[in-house]
């Protein structure tokens, strides 16, 4: 069982990376990967709501009709953003109104309704919870990789701390939504160049 719970929590840190492997939430990717703060705060929110929206419907699994499944997920999903939202809006005020809209459309985020429906439909609250957690820590990841190239050639900053020399001229391009396109690209082809040269 621990080699079990080992196995699931490390396959979608890299192996099953939702974002290099299945391409999956690229869409907030492109919105809120060009400052660090806000990416990380995002990525916990998703690490939160994966987790245990997982947990949930796995233990409700064997109670709910197949035929309105995906709308019973959806509620449970909705349920942990709504909750994500109010503590934001509660104790992170100023980054609730950057991220604005980018929080609610969480519950759309076919990463959450992929481990649901792959995962947490047939397997046990557990372990669908590690999966679920390990699945939102790989998406995170990769988006944090993102918003650390973005921030640091965008506005020569990482946190919002100034790294770069005063006279360093900022990217403007990075600034825009589709460098993150170009970056997350660089990324999945790093990844899995050693698998081509394998073959």
């Amino acid at each position: 069982m621990a080699d079990s719970k080992r196995e699931t929590f490390f396959a979608n840190i890299w192996k099953n990376n939702p974002v290099i492997v299945q391409i999956l939430g690229i869409c907030s990717a492109l919105a809120v990967t060009n400052n660090l703060t806000n990416t990380l705060i995002m990525g916990i929110g998703l690490i939160f709501t994966t987790g245990f929206s997982s947990l949930t419907i796995a233990a409700l699994r064997k109670y709910i009709p197949k035929n309105v499944r995906m709308m019973i997920q959806v509620l449970i999903i909705a349920t942990y953003v709504i909750i994500l939202d109010i503590v934001l809006k509660a104790y992170l005020p100023g980054i609730s109104k950057a991220l604005g809209p980018y929080v609610g459309l969480i519950i759309t985020n076919c990463i959450i309704m992929g481990r649901a429906e792959a995962y947490a439909q047939s397997h046990g609250p557990v372990l669908s919870f590690i999966d679920g957690v390990s699945a939102g820590i790989g998406y995170s990841l990769i988006l944090l990789a993102v918003a650390f190239v973005r921030e640091l050639l965008g506005f020569g900053s990482l946190f919002g701390l100034r790294v770069l020399p005063e006279g360093f001229t900022p990217w403007v391009i990075m600034i825009t939504a589709p460098s993150a396109f170009f970056i997350i690209g660089a990324i999945i082809w790093i990844a899995r160049t050693p698998f081509v040269k394998k073959k």
